[in-house]
């Protein structure tokens, strides 16, 4: 009979974690909130780990895969989360009129009174004298609009 996990295998990927993190198995049981034994018993091939072992691994030490705890096989790595940035204020000829005039004009079509009142006054976002050329709205979604003045 096949097994899925192979316990040598998995016991060997354990004591890399315990190297690289320089811990003993001692700490690394403390570290973990599970028992001396349960790590003992992991690292001499007599139990397979639970769901809960693993699980544990992998939240406590974030650079730990879990394909390569689990299998030994190496994931490509995942892109970070989308995270938002600054609008990018831009200088342009336009006045500060004109920029509140054209969101006003886009926003009444497209937005509530209340999201109005705080696009009239994007012109205090602004440290410089320059009038702005570009402004990005994130949206709750994950989607954004760009108006370009």
């Amino acid at each position: 009979m096949e097994t899925l996990l192979d316990n040598t295998k998995f016991a060997k990927r354990l004591q890399k974690i315990m190297e690289s993190h320089e811990l003993s198995a001692t700490s690394f049981a403390e570290k973990l909130s599970v028992g001396r034994a349960t790590i003992s018993h992991l690292m001499a091939g007599r139990n397979k780990p639970s769901l809960d072992f693993v699980m544990k691994v992998v939240d406590t030490f974030p650079n730990v895969e879990l394909e390569w705890l689990l299998y030994g096989k190496k994931t490509t790595p995942k892109p970070p989360p989308p995270t938002l940035e600054k609008t990018i204020i831009e200088p342009q000829e336009n006045s500060q009129k004109n920029l509140s005039n054209s969101l006003q004009k886009t926003s009444e079509e497209q937005t509530p009174k209340t999201a109005q009142k705080s696009i009239e006054n994007i012109g205090a976002f602004s440290s410089s004298k320059s009038a702005v050329k570009r402004v990005i709205i994130f949206l709750e979604d994950g989607t954004f609009e760009s108006y370009e003045m």
